[in-house]
Order: structure tokens, then sequence, then C-alpha cells
């Protein structure tokens, strides 16, 4: 830890939704690391789930508290367990938050404030009180970039040649009122973003992304590396059933599969992987979840003679797992994925091959990286529109098994050491950007 330079504080503000708060979170620990006063803003649902990782009161949090109404009760101040209906009435109870944010500024007082995608509204009132404000961007550069480019510079070539279905390319030029003001409140958050635009990712993997990036926002993108925390070592941790389980298998044995906490396979597509993970003969930890209130019986949702079948080799985890805990374990040999980017980049670190099962969102650009880099292979679409078991387990065996995926393993693992060396050195690159963000607003 620096204990030469002026403390100076600083307050993070991510969305309200688990993929945000987290990185928000790793980037959070590591200011603190590195001298930094830290403030972390959100709502009391969110700060009440994060409670459990603070393990002394180095990290101050600050609840923001957003309007109510009979539909939107404070614990829906959070996309977790959130009724899909209501994702726009959060929204914009958050795009109401200015006045709330102001009374935050004047009691703290921040040198500096990080924050995310869905706060355009955020730098003006920080502006007025002549406080830096600093984007954070969560997603990878490969696919913003891919994406901004048809907004911004569609002059530019794109470093790659990934090719995306025509309705993705569709949904970004499409003249929706609703999708237009996203794109708007997009662009604007980048460009009130304070002479930089922070990132989670590094140039280990992403160096001609960020690069691209850069040029088509106009502002230097700064990585502040793949911000992955070893895992907490913990005496009851160690005792939790499945590190137990984990523990009695051969090295690399394991494939890891889990599709996130926000996206729910129906029972077809439960089916297909269940084969696939039958049929490829690997051990596998699966973490299999329902949408918050629904309870599932895994007879109903599963081949029938399925859980005797994989007795011994399989583990189903209903709900929660220590995923970092089972990515860095030797036993891991392969994480079946969604490929969330925060997924990826706790895989990558760990140096644990991918097998891309891209759903939604920017997953399908992350799956297309992961394969462009050398870490994975994608599970490609059948003719239902969905991945056939019998590919999913195809692709298993030769990322995890054959000796042809010995290419795919091999560079995990070279990769892993790589971003490690190099995530060290861009922290203290973006630790530097931002004190000399705060001392040069100083002098003015």
């Amino acid at each position: 830890m620096e204990t030469n330079q002026t403390c100076l504080k600083v307050l993070l503000f991510p969305y309200l939704a688990h993929g945000h708060i987290s990185p928000f979170f790793e980037l959070a620990k590591t200011l603190k690391n590195h001298n930094f006063n830290v403030y972390f803003c959100s709502t009391p649902i969110n700060l009440k789930a994060i409670t459990k990782k603070l393990y002394d009161n180095s990290i101050n949090q600050v609840e923001i508290h957003l309007q109510s109404s009979p539909e939107l009760p404070p614990h829906y101040h959070t996309t977790n367990g959130l009724p899909p209906n209501l994702i726009f009435s959060l929204v914009d109870a958050l795009q109401k938050a200015g006045p709330a944010f102001s009374e935050i500024l004047e009691i703290i007082q921040p040198d500096l404030v990080i924050y995310d995608i869905s706060q355009p509204w955020l730098p003006p009132i920080t502006s007025s009180y002549n406080i830096p404000a600093c984007f954070f961007q969560t997603t990878a550069a490969s696919c913003v970039g891919f994406f901004l480019r048809f907004l911004k510079r569609p002059d530019l070539e794109f470093p790659s040649s990934f090719s995306l279905p025509q309705t993705s390319f569709r949904r970004v030029q499409h003249k929706n009122p609703s999708e237009d003001k996203a794109k708007e409140r997009f662009l604007s958050v980048m460009d009130q973003s304070n002479e930089i635009v922070l990132i989670r990712s590094s140039r280990a993997f992403e160096e001609k992304y960020i690069d691209f990036e850069t040029i088509v926002v106009e502002k230097n993108m700064v990585p502040f590396g793949s911000l992955v925390s070893e895992p907490v070592e913990n005496i009851l941790d160690d005792d939790s059933e499945v590190i137990q389980w984990l523990n009695e298998k051969k090295q690399a044995s394991t494939v890891y599969v889990s599709f996130g906490s926000e996206c729910f396979l129906t029972k077809e597509e439960m089916q297909e992987v269940a084969l696939g993970l039958e049929i490829s003969n690997v051990n596998f930890i699966w973490v299999l979840r329902s949408p918050n209130g629904e309870k599932t019986e895994l007879e109903d949702v599963l081949p029938e003679g399925f859980l005797d079948r994989i007795k011994g080799r399989g583990f189903i985890e209903e709900g929660w797992a220590p995923q970092a805990k089972i990515l860095k374990h030797p036993s891991t040999g392969g994480f079946l994925s969604h490929c969330g980017w925060g997924s990826l980049l706790e895989s990558i670190t760990f140096g644990v091959p991918v097998i891309a099962v891209p759903m939604q969102y920017d997953q399908p650009m992350n799956a297309k990286l992961v394969v462009e880099i050398g870490v994975g292979m994608e599970v490609e679409k059948g003719v239902n529109g969905w991945r056939e078991g019998g590919e999913i387990g195809r692709i298993i065996e030769e990322v995890v098994v054959k000796d042809a995926g010995e290419t795919i393993r091999r560079k995990a693992r070279e990769l892993a050491e790589s971003v490690r060396v190099q995530s060290r050195e861009e922290v203290e690159a973006a630790v530097h950007e931002l004190r000399r963000i705060c001392h040069n607003n100083k002098k003015h």
C-alpha cells in the first residue's frame, strides 16, 4: 500500500446491478490499497448484499435513497430479483436521483467521482461542485468499440473480422425512440468523462481494441487490469461441500458450468446442456439457478435418470457457488460459460479454458474475443436456434480432454501469467492518472 501520497477521497457510484456493482467493488478495493479514501454509493438493498464482503471498515458505504412508489418499493431498488416489467421504473427512479446525489456530494466533498453507464445526469452535478468525474466502463473494449464505430465513426475499419448476426447490426442502426435515447445516454456518459475513460480490461488481451476505442471516443482509454481478486481463504469455506468434492478430482479434470446470475435456461436448454455433459464423460460442477421466487425440481427439468447416471462425476449446485475459488482450483479444467465479461475475466486470470455459450447483451462479442485470443471455443447454435447436446459434448471434450485442445489449454495458462503481470502495471498507471486529474483540478 502507498503511504507517501495524499489521501484523496473518491466516491464510486455503480449502476444498480450485480454485474456492475461487483467490478466497481473490486475497483474500490484496489483504490483503497493505493491510499485512496473510498466511498461506495448504492441503494440500501444493494449495500446490504455487499456488507458481508467487507472484512473491515476500510470502504465507506454511502446510502442513496431513490424515490419509492407502490410499484417500486425500496427492496426493488436493485436489479437482483426485480420483475422484468419494472426495469424501466428503476432506471427512471435512478435518473431522478440528482438531488439526493447532490446532498451526498455536499457531505462527503470528494476529490473525484467514478460513475457508471446509467448516469449521464451525474457529471453536470459534479461539475457544479468543481469535482472531476470519470466514467468506468465495465464491458470489453472489443464490444463497446464495435458498436461505437457504427454510432460515431463508421468510416473507420474495425480491427478484427468479428461477425455477428445481422440482427446485431440492425439493432444498432434501428430508429426506435427508446433505443435512440439509450444510445444518446451512452454517448453522453463517454463524452462527459473527465479527460479519460477507465476500463476493466487489459492490454494483455485487448490492446488493439483499447487503442481503437481511444480513437473512436477521442479520450484516452485507461485499463485498470482484470480487477479479479484472489479468492479469500477461509476455513469455513474450505469445508463447503462443493470444494470438498472438487478436492477429490484429478488435476484439470472438471468443467465448471454457470450461466451467471441473470441468464436462466429453458427446460429444453437445460436438457441439451445435461446431454452434452453426460456424453462428454468429464467431471462437472453445474450451478443451476431459477429466477427469484421460483422453485424448480431438478427431476422435472433434467433428462429422466440423469441424476443417477452422473453420480460421482457430477455435482449440481442450486443457487450460488464460490466461482472464483472453483476456477482457481487445480482440479478445474474448463468453464462452460455464458460469457459475461466478469466471468470471462476470472477465467482468463485463473488460466481456465472457456467453452463459450453466449446468451445475450455483450456475450456474443465476448465469445468471439475468447476464440480470437485462443483460450476457448464457441458452441455454435444448431438448426433449432440453440446449442445441441452433441455439439456441447464435443466441444467440452476437445477443450478439456483431447490432444487437439492442448494448444488452447497452454494458451490459457500463458495468458493468465501475462495478465497478472500486466494488470499490476496497469493499476499503477491508472492510479497515477487519477491522482493527476485530482491534483490538476485543485490547482484551478
